[in-house]
């Protein structure tokens, strides 16, 4: 077995690799950038290597640093993890010309199945069921319209060495096949250094399900049942399940077998991932494989308790596996959710900067369960909560890389279980400083054609067409959030009541009435009278009623916490309480499953005075366009009195290996332009002045 191994990546992934490689008593050597020099990976590795500048095409994608990195620390192995080098075929070559044991598929194996083109060349010669579709490289946006023609709208265009969603569009005429050509290459050019581009028909209402193979060095392959990656945004998944609610035994069975067939046909060894297409009636197609680690690699390690990477490790160090095909359990039912540093009320613009409160659900949220975090490798145990993260509190998330701020994964007895699991450790999931995803994420859980596991890839693209709103996130009580606002109130008011030194007569009361104003946009406010019943400080407990409605509330969370734990009529809860925003700095914020209060909390004779209170408008910003999220201004294709038509380009920004192209939503005139190009842009910094 290897002494030491060299993680030629950075994030969650590499401390995942750490995690086990410690287990195993493995050394561990971590590279990272300037960018990422305080980050959780390269404290938590054994030694660590600069490679060079924050962008990665000077640092993580560099093989000639990485390599040295290995000779300098004496590495014997180098795990690439995912994204990044995993998936060169060089970079696997150059490692085993080097000497050093590279923990992944042999590159034979990449270059036969890594590139898209070739990989589908090779499935259609093995009689494996393939997509109709254009499998050669396309040298012009003319050529890409004639050949979407010909194979019938819709069309996926797809970049050759695309991964993770980038290099990747659907055309459903000649302008989107002729604009989507363009991007998929720019895209698949500046990420992956290759900008080969192919065509495939577009099936509808597709299912994306994947299976899991494995395979050593001694022959032997095996697959290690599905995951269900269907819930997807813009073609990057969101939450993926093992196993998948849809499809049958026999086709379990029968996708296993053909995964295995293919990956046996390039003597594949190491972990890799077989994804298929698959239609209503169950009909599978195969889409790609990826030679690597995939990202939702925790849910199948969830149902059959096996340490994927730990099996990687020893596949590459040439043992065999230790198990065979009718070995490998399925049990219970688990679910990943991407945690992403995005803003999902801003159409999921990217969100960096500091975490200034970062706490990751602890198990005793989920009833039951018992925790993995800090354990990323141990998996198989029913009811477990286990979050993969390479962040900390206060750290960095830089624009350099991806979004992903960690992997909330939970275990349950089976799906339903699994669903109210994930809810609740979401609801126990306090990140602040920059925006995340979690809102969006118990919007999904909570739709009802997601419980019942009717969706497919478009899923989202349906029922969010207009983007996410907080209307989108209804509350199944939410007069609950207004009773926890009261409770919080007359807590607070108890505590001030019992400060020493207060005058006489002039000391803080509290009454058995309050008047919780909720706060709503244009100034609609919604006004609830409330009753309180007798404060229990020993206990936490009180009654309020609402709305008809008494919420017997038992919680002895300090003031002060963001996460507040307790009980409501006998139920456990978690909530999210603080006080004070940047627009409204004197208002109660409640945030639970996803829905969100913003509240004051008045006595009687206050809330009448408020309600006489004008309403100020926010300042008119029609005439500006401001950067709706932190990122490097990169293009701006206008100039000082240029007439712009609505849907023109006004400005190109890149942030997390992405661009986001700002265009104008009217005909308007450039009176001024108030960032250059190179500039780092913060939220809502002015870029353009409209006439």
């Amino acid at each position: 077995m290897f002494k030491k191994i060299l993680i030629a990546n950075r994030g969650e992934i590499a401390c995942r690799v750490i995690a086990t490689a410690r287990k195993m008593g493995i050394k561990t050597v971590a590279v990272y950038s300037e960018a990422d020099k305080d980050a959780r990976h390269v404290e938590l590795a054994d030694e660590a290597v600069l490679l060079g500048p924050a962008p990665s095409r000077e640092s993580y994608l560099v093989a000639d640093k990485i390599i040295a990195a290995c000779k300098a620390t004496g590495a014997e192995a180098l795990h690439p993890g995912y994204g990044f080098l995993s998936e060169n075929e060089d970079f696997a070559r150059r490692c085993e010309e080097e000497g050093i044991a590279f923990i992944g598929p042999k590159h034979y194996s990449i270059a036969a199945m890594g590139d898209k083109i070739a990989s589908k060349k090779l499935a259609n010669e093995a009689k494996v069921s393939t997509i109709p579709g254009w499998n050669d490289a396309i040298e012009s946006p003319e050529r890409a319209v004639e050949i979407a023609r010909d194979i019938g709208y819709p069309v996926m265009i797809k970049a050759s060495a695309g991964g993770g969603g980038k290099g990747l569009r659907v055309a459903f005429n000649d302008k989107e096949a002729f604009d989507g050509f363009a991007s998929c290459r720019n895209e698949a050019r500046n990420s992956f250094g290759d900008d080969r581009v192919f065509i495939e028909k577009f099936v509808e209402q597709p299912r994306h399900i994947e299976i899991q193979v494995l395979g050593d060095s001694h022959g032997n392959v095996v697959y290690l049942h599905e995951r269900e990656c269907s819930i997807q945004r813009r073609h990057q998944k969101v939450i993926e399940e093992a196993p998948s609610p849809f499809i049958s035994d026999a086709t379990r069975k029968a996708m296993g077998e053909q995964a295995v067939a293919l990956a046996k046909a390039v003597k594949y060894q190491s972990a890799g991932t077989v994804e298929f297409v698959v239609g209503k009636n169950q009909d599978f197609y195969f889409l790609e494989m990826n030679t690597r680690l995939q990202v939702e690699h925790p849910v199948t390690e969830c149902i059959t308790g096996l340490d994927l990477v730990e099996q990687m490790i020893r596949v590459a160090a040439g043992e065999k596996l230790g198990f065979t095909q009718d070995q490998i359990p399925r049990q219970g039912w688990a679910i990943e959710c991407r945690i992403n540093a995005e803003d999902p009320f801003r159409n999921f613009l990217p969100s960096t900067g500091r975490l200034v409160k970062y706490q990751p659900p602890a198990a005793d949220l989920v009833q039951g369960s018992e925790t993995l975090q800090g354990a990323a490798y141990e998996a198989g145990r029913f009811g477990g909560v286990r979050v993969d993260t390479g962040v900390y509190e206060g750290g960095e998330i830089p624009m350099f890389y991806d979004s992903m701020i960690a992997k909330l994964i939970v275990h349950g007895r089976d799906r339903d279980d699994a669903i109210a699991k994930m809810r609740a450790a979401l609801n126990g999931f306090v990140i602040r400083g920059i925006s995340s995803n979690i809102p969006f994420q118990a919007a999904l859980l909570a739709h009802p054609k997601f419980v019942t596991g009717d969706f497919n890839t478009g899923f989202i693209a349906e029922h969010y067409a207009q983007g996410f709103d907080a209307a989108d996130v209804p509350h199944d009580d939410p007069l609950f959030l207004v009773a926890l606002a009261a409770f919080v109130r007359r807590k607070a008011r108890e505590r001030a009541a019992g400060i020493s030194g207060q005058l006489p007569g002039h000391g803080v009361e509290h009454g058995s009435a309050l008047v919780v104003v909720q706060l709503g946009a244009d100034g609609q406010n919604v006004y609830h009278d409330v009753q309180l019943g007798d404060f229990d400080a020993a206990h936490g407990t009180m009654n309020v009623t609402v709305g008809g409605r008494v919420y017997a509330i038992r919680s002895t969370t300090k003031l002060g916490e963001i996460l507040m734990t307790g009980s409501v009529n006998g139920q456990p809860f978690s909530a999210q309480v603080e006080r004070g925003s940047a627009k409204r700095p004197l208002a109660m914020r409640i945030a639970h499953n996803g829905t969100a209060l913003e509240a004051l909390v008045l006595q009687t004779r206050a809330a009448e005075l408020h309600k006489l209170m004008p309403y100020k408008a926010p300042p008119d910003t029609s005439k500006m366009l401001l950067s709706p999220m932190p990122g490097l201004l990169v293009q701006v294709p206008v100039a000082v009195g240029q007439k712009v038509q609505a849907g023109e380009r006004l400005a190109v920004i890149e942030a997390m290996k992405m661009e986001n192209i700002l265009v104008a939503t009217q005909d308007c005139v450039v009176k001024e332009i108030r960032a250059t190009v190179g500039e780092s842009l913060s939220v809502d910094q002015q870029i353009i002045i409209f006439e």
